[in-house]
């Protein structure tokens, strides 16, 4: 009982620090780390599918992207927390999805890019 409630007050932290993220500081990172395979613009597909309006969008739903199997059986809806996840973790959060970045692992870089995708409509 004792750890589900660390495990709840943890994953309940994580979101909390994704909502509070720097969008500035975010699309530094998002340039940095994601801009090489994915595109801010609505309908601008690059390897990756447009982020523009991801942020509450069910997985899988761009346009002209052809996305693996994985990723369109998820069945997962991009919140701060599953946001948070996947950016950790891609790979092991959605096994067989094909992005192949390993994840970002800091805990602030991850919240503000958060917080920039929150700004992508």
């Amino acid at each position: 009982m004792m750890l589900t409630f660390v495990l709840l007050a943890a994953a309940s932290a994580s979101a909390q620090e994704a909502q509070a993220g720097d969008a500035e500081a975010g699309k530094t990172v998002f340039t940095r780390q994601c801009g090489a395979c994915h595109s801010a613009q609505a309908g601008q597909n690059k390897v990756g599918p447009s982020l523009a309006g991801v942020f509450g969008s069910h997985a899988a739903q761009v346009p002209k992207f052809n996305y693996s199997p994985a990723m369109k059986e998820s069945d997962k809806t991009w919140d701060a927390a599953t946001l948070d996840s996947y950016l950790t973790d891609p790979r092991g959060y959605i096994p067989g999805a094909r992005m192949i970045y390993a994840g970002l692992k800091d805990a602030k870089q991850r919240s503000d890019v958060i917080a920039y995708l929150g700004t992508l409509k």
